[in-house]
Formats: structure tokens, sequence, C-alpha cells
């Protein structure tokens, strides 16, 4: 058998086509500027933070990153998807940076009013929108306080609202006896109000004078019980600071009481503060405990 004549035959094998563009040879030259600066602008964005400033501060570099890279992709014809992905990405992180200038714009403060999130609501983690519902509960007024005005008078005022003190001092007395001063950013009624229950109406068993001009923001209680009621998380805050704030005042307290002796007492304890001062001597020297001498057995 003869061996085939492949010349006559003139078979010819067509190369392969490889399914993707072969890289011939690295460019010399490196990218241009706005390639490099697109990627140091995403790279800063990717390293914000959580919260509504982490998000704006995220989305603002991301806008600026992609915008570069849609620059970049636009100088060479021979990238048009990736233009278009990087403009359509450039587009939607606009529109959230734009969307949230919008909301930083409306939840803009008063100087009292900033000063109060930053010392009693900020630490805690309470959003910018939680806080814009506070004030609003409280139709953004700030009330004042003349000197030696009183804000509450002992068995005679309601006790109807809750009011946080924001400039000023203010002295708290009982049968006309000192005992602490009230000072800026704490509450002004909080032992009224954790005392009673929503339903109970009750009176001031101390009296309230300003020392010095005061300023204060109040929250009347039945529109505060209504927030409540709608946002619980509100609430749990109020129900936080508030209790803190009688715990401080408390220990305040505790320091400065002393029995005849230059004993302290805690006035945590029910015993003392319905006992007369004759029974409460009388329960200091129940309380103390003797000594033994060294030669009893």
């Amino acid at each position: 058998m003869e061996p085939p004549d492949f010349e006559t035959m003139n078979f010819t094998v067509a190369p392969e086509v490889p399914a993707y563009p072969v890289c011939k040879e690295w460019k010399e030259g490196a990218e241009g500027s706005v390639f490099h600066l697109a990627n140091i602008f995403l790279f800063l964005g990717f390293m914000g933070g959580s919260g509504f400033y982490g998000h704006f501060y995220l989305f603002t570099f991301l806008t600026l990153g992609f915008f570069c890279s849609t620059l970049w992709s636009w100088s060479d014809s021979c990238t048009t998807d990736s233009f278009l992905w990087s403009f359509v990405i450039f587009a939607v992180c606009l529109v959230q940076v734009l969307h949230m200038s919008y909301r930083l714009r409306s939840f803009s403060f008063d100087k009292d009013f900033q000063e109060l999130y930053s010392c009693m609501f900020k630490r805690l983690g309470v959003s910018l929108s939680h806080f814009g519902k506070i004030v609003a509960c409280c139709d953004g007024e700030v009330q004042t306080l003349e000197k030696d005005h009183c804000f509450a008078v002992e068995g005679k005022t309601a006790i109807d609202k809750l009011s946080v003190l924001l400039a000023g001092r203010i002295r708290v007395t009982v049968n006309g006896e000192f005992l602490h001063y009230i000072y800026p950013f704490q509450f002004l009624d909080s032992p009224e109000w954790d005392s009673l229950q929503p339903s109970e109406e009750g009176v001031f068993q101390v009296t309230l004078r300003a020392d010095k001009p005061c300023r204060y923001v109040a929250w009347r209680r039945k529109k505060l019980y209504l927030l409540f009621a709608k946002h619980r998380y509100i609430a749990k805050i109020f129900a936080l600071v508030v209790r803190n704030d009688i715990a401080e005042k408390l220990y305040s307290l505790s320091d400065k009481t002393f029995d005849r002796y230059g004993h302290r007492y805690d006035l945590r304890l029910p015993c003392y503060p319905h006992m007369p001062g004759t029974e409460i001597e009388r329960a200091d020297d129940h309380l103390q405990v003797p000594v033994q001498s060294r030669g009893s057995p």
C-alpha cells in the first residue's frame, strides 16, 4: 500500500484561536496618575467604620475612587465595559452621599442640644435619628430660669415633666435645709420621675431654686410616655440615664451624711431616711461591734 501524498491533498490545519487575548508583552511604563489616585481613594474608603458617619466617610471616598476610575477607563477606548461599570457604581455612590448629606443637614441642632447629645447620649451609642425624635418630643425648646426663681416648690409643684439642666446651677433644699446642687447635664427631677408610675400623680418633696441664671430642656410627661410607647429603644435609654443620675445623687448625699459621732451612714438603707435623729444614734450604737480585751477567753 502506497503512503498518501499530502502535498497533492493540500491539507492545511487552521491555528487554534485562544479564548482570551494573550498578553504578548508587559507595558514598559506605569499607568497614569488617575489610575493610582482611584485606587488610593478606594483603599481609604474601605477603611471606614460603622455608624452614620462611618458610612458617610465610606461612600464619600468610594465616590471619589470610582470617579477617578471612570476617567481612567474613558481615556482607553478598549475598556468600554470597565468604563460603564465604573460610571454606574460612581453614580450609585454619589446618590448615596447626597442622600446622607440631606439627612445630616436635617439632623442639625442648636448648640445646647449638640452639647446635650455629646455629654449624655452619644457615649451610649444613640444615633442622630433617635436623638432627633427626642428633641422633637420637647419641640426643640430651651427653657430659662432666672436667679433665685424656683423650678419646683416642696409640696406644691406637680410632677408633670422630666427636665435636664443645660447651664447654671440649682440648689436643692428640703424643709429649708440644703441637700445638694444640680449641675449642667444632670436631671432636675429624676427621683420624682422614677418614683411614679405612668398613671400616678404626685408633687415635689424638695424645693429647687436657681443659684444662677439657668437654661434647661423639659419633656412633658404624657408626650414622653407616648414616645416611649412608639420607640422602646428610647425608653430603655431614658431608663438608663435617669437611674444613673439618681445613683450619682444618692452617692453624693451618702458622702455628706454623718451622725453626731462622725460616722457616715448609707442613705440607701431604708431604716435611716425615715428615722428621727435619736433613733439613728441609737441604731448606730447597736451596730457597733464590741472589742474584746486580750485577757478575755
